[in-house]
Formats: structure tokens, C-alpha cells, sequence
């Protein structure tokens, strides 16, 4: 069974589903504030009833087609992700691949929920806090991902909260460069990058200085004096 495009909605069946999938299209291509209740109802091909029967709000639709699309997101994301290879290192890798593949769809508009995050001010409004499990539904999975390759590779089990973290800021600038350039390759730029973030952290948990700061002498032999300023301009 192919894996299904994060951007692909349901096939048109209630007039519920029909509203969201209306929605989730145009406020993925438009944005929300752009996008009014008369235009979704239209396109749906609904009555404006239908919309207020289902849903008290434009905001009320927003955050259920946002929670949808989360689920099918995630399902497509790591469907995609554990296709490639069966090392953690693999699959972390791998989830470049999956995002270059969609970069290169016509209908990539960037990450929903950050975009939707962007247009709402209060951190607590409830479009904000689904975009908000969004991300910290991708940082568990990477995270997943992060300890079993910890377990593979020896890597101190204290550096994997900090790699997941990071790991998750590379997938989101991909996606951001990507939106913004229209260049799909960002995301083997990223994965590049994720790479040398891999085997820096596998070499510093084997070399017993790693972590050790710039100020801190390895040996007790006393440090040359460094050139003056004016003698190295």
C-alpha cells in the first residue's frame, strides 16, 4: 500500500469531511486569515448551515482540520522514515529523504503548523497548541529514533535529548529554506549537516577530552603567551 502524501486529504464523503478538507487546502495554500468561511463553504461545496451544524467557529474548523492532518502527517512521516534501512542511524538520515520528496511535490507550502503558528499571537490560543503537540509529537519520534542510536553506536545517553533537539531544528529549517528558496535540495543540505552532527557526536564520545572547555589545559605544561593585537593585525 503506498504511503499516502501529507498533503493528500480524504476522499470527499460528509459534509464534514468535506468542510475540512476544504479548509486544510486553502488555509495550507492561503493561510488563515485569508481564508473566510464564505470561501470554504462555497468550495465545498456545503451549505453555510451545514458549517455552524458541525462547527462553531472558523477557529473550531482550523484546529480539527490542523489535528487531522497532524495524525496523517506523522503516519506519513514514519511510514516514509522506517522505509529506509533498518539502523537508527538509517532512519535518521532517511527522514531528509522523505522531506526532499515532498519539497519537490507542487503543493508544498511548507510545515502547516508552523505556518499556522506564525499567524497566531497568544501561545494559548488552540491553533497555537495543536501546532504545538505537532512538534513535540516529531521531537518524541526523532527522539526514538536518537535512542536506539545511541544504543547502536555507544553514544552517551546524555547527549541524546540535546542531539533529538537539534535533529528536530534541521528538519524545520529544511522545511523553511525549502518553502523559502523553492529548492527541494535543502533538505540534502540538512542532511549534510545532520551527518557531521552524527560523527562529531560519535568521536566525542570515544576521545575522553571531548567536552573538555577552550579555557582547560591538557597537560600542566605552561601555555605560550599569545601575539599581542597590534602584532596580529
Amino acid at each position: 500500500m503506498a504511503t499516502q502524501n501529507p498533503t493528500e486529504s480524504a476522499a470527499p464523503g460528509s459534509a464534514r469531511e468535506r468542510l475540512l478538507d476544504t479548509a486544510e487546502a486553502l488555509i495550507y495554500a492561503g493561510g488563515i486569515h485569508a481564508t473566510g468561511v464564505d470561501a470554504i463553504v462555497k468550495q465545498s461545496g456545503t451549505a453555510r448551515k451545514s458549517f455552524y451544524t458541525h462547527f462553531e467557529s472558523k477557529d473550531a474548523l482550523v484546529v480539527a482540520a490542523l489535528e487531522r492532518r497532524d495524525e496523517r502527517w506523522m503516519n506519513w512521516f514514519i511510514a516514509g522514515t522506517l522505509k529506509h534501512g533498518k539502523t537508527a542511524r538509517k532512519h535518521l538520515l532517511g527522514m531528509f529523504d522523505v522531506l526532499r520528496e515532498w519539497f519537490a511535490s507542487e503543493d508544498f507550502h511548507g510545515c502547516a503548523f508552523l505556518n499556522a503558528a506564525g499567524e497566531i499571537a497568544s501561545a494559548d490560543d488552540p491553533i497555537r497548541i495543536v501546532a504545538r503537540k505537532h512538534k513535540e509529537r516529531l521531537l518524541a519520534f526523532v527522539r526514538s529514533q536518537c535512542d536506539e542510536y545511541a544504543a547502536e553506536s555507544g553514544m552517551d545517553a546524555r547527549r541524546v535529548a540535546r542531539l533529538s533537539r537539534q535533529w528536530l531544528i534541521l528538519l524545520d529549517g529544511a522545511i523553511a529554506v525549502a518553502l523559502v528558496s523553492g529548492e527541494a535540495d535543502a533538505a540534502l543540505d540538512a542532511r549534510t549537516a545532520a551527518e557531521a552532527l552524527l560523527d562529531t557526536g560519535s568521536a566525542s564520545g570515544s576521545n575522553p577530552l571531548a567536552g573538555q572547555s577552550a579555557g582547560q589545559s591538557v597537560s600542566k605544561s605552561p601555555s605560550k603567551r599569545a601575539p599581542s593585537r597590534r602584532a596580529a593585525t
